[in-house]
């Protein structure tokens, strides 16, 4: 019989218990101190740095399980993205479907060259710093930390981890992706509010009143015909039940490509990616089963609309957060040590690279609304999404520029034309001559990227 007296019993939800806490105190502190409040630095970040400071106590670093962090850094991602999925898509303002897949050239060419800047920093210092005792591939970590965040840096920086174990490197790759993440998202907050308070200051922005209270209809919590608040069966749990349902098919999705014989391709480059990719199994899954309920739907097969965008929208916001907290926290400083030169470098370095291309780009492309593109892309080539969003709110809180829906609608784009290079991730780290090709590749298909961005279009 169980013993709930028993602590194993509760060992996953004391994680939880001191995420939470750390989450509060963390709000607590942003909503009072005017230095953090003024930074926009996400509350979750807050609450993982919090823990990080207090792990160095004895009886703090016991509680906290690294390993427990890290499962959950890794499934609040893929959560989070199947919730955003399997969201019913409003647009708001006017964008048209070339500067959506412009906007999605933006992205993919900025994962392209914060990879390529990496790996110029950590290939020569592998080769030629006697001190340097990482992984030659660790740069290609800078996009999954910058670009996409604590839970692909994991999932890669784990993956590179086992790769250099293999060829008898010593590289802590999650702890170093995790590291990148969170300087990403320091990178984000302050760099965009002190750019955007300059541009305040010269007269180029003008940053919302916080004092004016935002209105909200009806419209924005439930569309018409969805089924009841509470029935027989609360609307949050259908809304939580359809985001497991679509995680349970990712799981059998990844554990039935993992059965397949795929050759020496298979199991080199591809299998291993398999379950690093579970973020982007359920989005295509999440997308698909969308589809299936709108068919359903429009066929009268199914009376009642049981999707709700507000619910998915706090599943997402409370997974996106957990998994920021949860992948902070899970950094370990013992295991950096000997990587902080190569750290600070690609942090440093791709954090100016990653700001004047993507403020380079919107200049070319969004002539309109120039800074507005700028700070949503920035926050989200650095943090997330909800990043981007945070610092768009700040000069544009009605989202009446198309910057927002640019923001949202540039997933698919960005997917199909990244996803071939997301393939040189399982490759690069074979060998120091596949890291070598792959920087080659990335090169190209930079030049092309910049050949589709900053064409000459016409002027009307």
């Amino acid at each position: 019989m169980t013993s709930f007296a028993n602590p194993s019993a509760w060992a996953w939800l004391i994680q939880f218990f001191i995420i939470i806490v750390a989450l509060l105190v963390a709000n607590l502190v942003r909503c009072n101190v005017p230095l953090f409040k003024r930074s926009l630095l996400p509350s979750a970040l807050l609450a993982g740095l919090i823990i990080l400071c207090l792990k160095p106590l004895g009886f703090f670093a016991d509680l906290v399980d690294k390993q427990s962090m890290e499962i959950i850094t890794y499934h609040t991602l893929g959560l989070g993205f199947i919730a955003m999925a399997l969201k019913n898509k409003k647009i708001k303002s006017a964008t048209s479907t070339l500067k959506v897949v412009e906007t999605g050239a933006v992205t993919a060419s900025t994962y392209i060259l914060q990879g390529l800047v990496g790996l110029l920093i950590t290939v020569p210092l592998f080769l030629w710093w006697k001190g340097a005792d990482f992984f030659y591939a660790a740069g290609l970590l800078l996009p999954m930390g910058y670009g996409q965040g604590p839970g692909q840096a994991l999932n890669f920086g784990v993956t590179f981890a086992s790769w250099a174990e293999g060829q008898g490197l010593v590289f802590h790759g999650s702890d170093f992706g995790l590291s990148i993440a969170a300087m990403g998202f320091i990178v984000g907050s302050i760099v965009g509010v002190v750019y955007m308070n300059i541009l305040r200051r010269r007269g180029k922005l003008k940053i919302r009143d916080k004092s004016v209270s935002e209105h909200y209809t009806l419209a924005d919590y439930e569309s018409e015909g969805e089924i009841p608040h509470s029935e027989s069966i609360d609307k949050l749990t259908v809304q939580f039940s359809l985001v497991l349902l679509v995680y349970s098919l990712v799981f059998l999705l990844m554990y039935g490509i993992q059965q397949l014989d795929l050759g020496n391709f298979g199991v080199k480059t591809l299998k291993p990616l398999v379950w690093g990719f579970n973020f982007l199994w359920g989005t295509l899954i999440g997308v698909l089963v969308r589809w299936i309920i709108g068919r359903l739907r429009k066929s009268n097969l199914m009376q009642r609309e049981y999707i709700n965008n507000h619910y998915l929208d706090r599943i997402a916001g409370l997974c996106f957060d957990f998994m920021i907290v949860a992948g902070t926290a899970a950094i370990d400083f013992n295991n950096l040590r000997g990587l902080w030169i190569p750290l600070i470098l690609v942090c440093a370095v791709g954090a100016l690279v990653t700001f004047f291309y993507v403020l380079r780009c919107c200049r070319k492309l969004y002539p309109d609304y120039e800074y507005e593109g700028f700070f949503s892309m920035f926050g989200m080539l650095t943090g997330t999404a909800s990043n981007g969003m945070i610092l768009l709110r700040e000069i544009d809180p009605r989202f009446e520029t198309p910057a927002a829906n640019n923001l949202v609608l540039q997933t698919i784009p960005a997917l199909a034309f990244g996803f071939p290079v997301l393939l040189l991730m399982g490759f690069a780290p074979q060998s120091l001559s596949n890291t070598l090709i792959t920087m080659g590749i990335m090169v190209a298909a930079l030049l092309l990227f910049g050949l589709f961005i900053f064409r000459k279009t016409k002027k009307h």
